[in-house]
């Protein structure tokens, strides 16, 4: 089929979940990158358009080569008229940046621009393909705050040709770039030479919006749609994302370095397992009541979690438990993973014991960070702006109160 799929970030998503899956779908006939780090689009020229990405099965790694792929500097002129071509005549796209709030960062590096001015393009010429845009930046908002970004540059609306999907991406990836590791694994890099590797899970139940402009024909096939994502996102975030930072605080307060060494403790797997299913679970299936999806009953979230636990551990990613707690300042913030899942839990009448015990762990940790003394001026840190007076007294009281059996 002739088919372009265009990805914006040449990262561990793009290149070991979005573009694996457009090659492997048969679907493409053009697989084109965007990519501002001049080294990573040398390194894929060189290699004629191929690199390779690790998989980690329960039992192995496994090895996929991708190949064909286009790969070009948007702050080259050259490149960039040749991504505007290729944004104009794709029928997906994929954004898969570090962060939401680089959409609209530079005047040259600004990845909306970019892509308003291809699908300016696809607007003006009605033989080109209706399209749609996965937004992959770990956020629920992602696609309507990319959606948002490209008005400011458009001259007509996009809604009768263009979608912008939201995604919920509960898939670990991670990029390799410890050498030692690499030779110690036996990864493949990405290209020979580049001395990185892309180490994904194999999980693949990849959710996505099931809105799509009248005409389109979706060639990424393998992953779900739904209606309606946000109970999805909400429970990847405040369920998988939440838990896997607090196993990773218990993890380390035991001396461990990788999360799958948590295997080999049974009693802090029987502690992660009440945290997401009795904590967190309950607090998620409470908002999410009169939603009617297996997920939300009580058997669907257990083995929701169990399945989630299972593959956090997984020997072959060998996740780095500095990875997965780095950023408490972040991850301990009002609406991030964690605090958003105690307040679920709250919510639903509970003291989250566990999830508030983690919390402390995140707090300490900050105010070693940012040499504060006392344990609530480092929450108003992480919490300034809330307005959510009378909940933040509550949980604040939680936790810092000095009663805590977890």
């Amino acid at each position: 089929m002739s088919k372009t799929f265009v990805g914006f970030g040449f990262g561990a998503i793009q290149g070991g979940l979005f573009l694996p899956a457009a090659y492997k779908s048969g679907n493409f006939s053009r697989l084109v990158v965007s990519e501002i780090q001049p080294e990573s689009v040398s390194q894929i020229r060189q290699a004629d358009g191929s690199y390779a990405c690790n998989v980690a099965e329960a039992d192995h790694v496994r090895v996929e080569e991708i190949a064909g792929l286009e790969i070009f500097n948007p702050l080259v002129p050259s490149d960039r008229d040749k991504l505007v071509d290729a944004i104009a005549s794709a029928s997906e796209l994929c954004t898969a940046l570090p962060s939401f709030t680089l959409y609209d960062v530079g005047e040259k590096a600004s990845v909306a621009a970019l892509l308003s001015e291809g699908l300016e393009r696809k607007l003006a010429d009605s033989s080109l393909p209706s399209a749609v845009v996965y937004a992959a930046e770990n956020d629920n908002r992602a696609a309507n705050r990319l959606r948002e970004a490209c008005k400011r540059y458009l001259s007509n609306s996009l809604d009768e040709r263009v979608s912008f999907s939201e995604t919920v991406i509960a898939k670990m990836c991670s990029v390799v770039i410890d050498r030692e590791r690499i030779i110690a694994e036996n990864l493949r890099e990405v290209t020979n030479g580049s001395h990185k590797s892309f180490l994904v899970e194999a999980f693949d139940k990849i959710l996505i919006e099931e809105r799509v402009p009248a005409d389109f024909d979706r060639g990424l096939t393998q992953f779900i749609s739904k209606p309606f994502l946000d109970p999805f996102a909400l429970t990847k975030f405040h369920g998988h994302n939440a838990i896997h930072y607090c196993l990773g605080l218990e993890a380390k307060e035991r001396g461990m370095t990788y999360m799958h060494q948590a295997r080999e403790d049974a009693d802090l797997l029987a502690w992660a397992r009440e945290a997401f299913v009795h904590e967190a679970g309950v607090g998620l299936r409470n908002k999410f009541l009169n939603f009617e999806d297996e997920l939300f009953t009580q058997d669907g979230f257990v083995a929701y979690a169990e399945d989630a636990l299972e593959r956090m551990i997984n020997p072959y990613l060998r996740d780095p438990i500095g990875r997965v707690t780095r950023d408490p300042k972040r991850k301990l913030g009002w609406d991030d993973r964690l605090v958003g899942s105690i307040r679920y839990a709250m919510n639903a009448g509970l003291n989250p014991k566990k999830m508030i015990s983690s919390a402390r762990k995140s707090l300490a940790e900050i105010m070693a960070e940012e040499g504060i003394q006392s344990q609530m001026d480092s929450l108003n840190l992480v919490w300034k702006g809330t307005t959510h007076s009378e909940e933040k007294e509550a949980l604040s009281d939680l936790m810092l109160s000095s009663h805590l059996d977890p």
